[in-house]
C-alpha cells in the first residue's frame, strides 16, 4: 500500500508586506484603522519583502536537485504569489516542479467586520466583539464576516487531505500565512488548543520563516510527518537580509512584540 503523504513538506510564510508595514505605523501612531489602498487579497510584498523572498530561493536551489521541492502549493493572495514566483525564479525548485499551483483553502484568515481595524480600532468601531474575542479567545472567536481559527483548520483539513491522495510521493512547498502556518502545525502535530496558542504566545512566525516536516514511518498515524524545524530564518540571515515578524495587517487585535527566532 502506498504511503499517503509527502516525503517532505516545507510550510512557508510570505515576505514582508506593504501591509505588514502599514499596520506597524498605524500601530505606532495610535490609529483606529490601517492605511492600506488595495484589497488584502492584492496587498503586493515590500521592498524588503522581496529581498527576504529571493534569499530563501537562493537557500532552496542550494540543496541537491533530487532534495529541491517538486511541487509548489501557495495561497491566492498576491504577497503569497510573489513569494512562490521568487523561489521559482531563483531555482528554488527541482528540474521536474509542476507549474505553481495556487489553493484558495491556503488563503489569509479572513477578519470580517475587523478588516484594516488596529486593536484601537476594534475597541472604538466594535467593543463588543473586543469582549467576545476576550471571553472566547482567538481559536473559537468569528468576527462577523470573519473566520475563527477553526473555520481555517475545517478548510485545511480538505488541503491535506488533497495532497496525500494526489502528492503522496513529492516534495511540497506551501507558501501561505501566519494563522495558516500555525493551524497547519496544529493538524500535523495534533495539537490541543492550548498547545497551538501556547506556540503562537512565544512570538510571530517570521518573514520566509521555513517550517519542515520529513515523511516518517514512525510518525503519528494522522499525518505521518516528523517536524524537523519551525520558523527558521537562517536562509535569511546568511544573505544579510532583515528578519521581521510583524503580524499581518488584519490581524491587528493582539499586538505582539517582534520576535524574530530559529525556533
Amino acid at each position: 500500500m502506498p504511503q499517503r503523504h509527502p516525503l517532505r513538506l516545507w510550510i512557508v510564510r510570505h515576505g514582508e508586506s506593504a501591509g505588514n508595514v502599514a499596520r506597524d505605523a498605524a500601530q505606532a501612531a495610535g490609529a483606529a484603522r490601517i492605511d492600506i489602498p488595495e484589497r488584502d487579497v492584492d496587498v503586493p510584498l515590500s521592498a524588503l519583502g522581496h529581498r527576504q523572498a529571493q534569499a530563501l530561493g537562493h537557500w532552496f536551489a542550494a540543496m541537491p536537485k533530487g532534495e529541491r521541492p517538486n511541487l509548489l502549493l501557495a495561497s491566492p493572495y498576491r504577497r503569497a504569489v510573489e513569494t512562490a514566483r521568487a523561489i521559482r525564479r531563483t531555482g528554488g525548485l527541482a528540474p521536474e516542479a509542476l507549474p505553481l499551483l495556487l489553493d484558495e483553502r491556503l488563503r489569509e484568515k479572513e477578519f470580517g467586520i475587523l478588516d484594516r481595524l488596529t486593536r484601537a480600532g476594534i475597541e472604538r468601531f466594535h467593543p463588543e466583539q473586543a469582549a467576545l474575542r476576550t471571553d472566547l479567545g482567538k481559536f473559537y472567536h468569528r468576527p462577523p464576516g470573519g473566520e475563527s481559527w477553526c473555520d481555517v483548520i475545517l478548510r485545511l483539513r480538505s488541503a491535506l487531505d488533497t495532497i496525500s491522495l494526489h502528492h503522496d510521493d513529492r516534495r511540497v512547498l506551501i507558501v501561505a500565512h501566519q494563522v495558516v502556518v500555525l493551524c497547519l502545525r496544529y493538524l500535523l502535530e495534533d495539537m490541543t488548543e492550548a498547545e497551538i496558542l501556547a506556540i503562537d504566545a512565544e512570538g510571530d512566525v517570521a518573514n520566509c520563516g521555513v517550517t519542515e516536516y520529513a515523511f516518517s514511518a514512525d510518525a503519528s498515524p494522522g499525518s505521518g510527518l516528523d517536524l524537523v524545524r519551525y520558523n527558521f530564518v537562517a536562509p535569511l540571515e546568511a544573505e544579510g537580509t532583515a528578519v521581521t515578524s510583524e503580524r499581518d495587517a488584519n490581524d491587528a487585535a493582539e499586538p505582539v512584540p517582534h520576535r524574530g527566532g530559529t525556533r
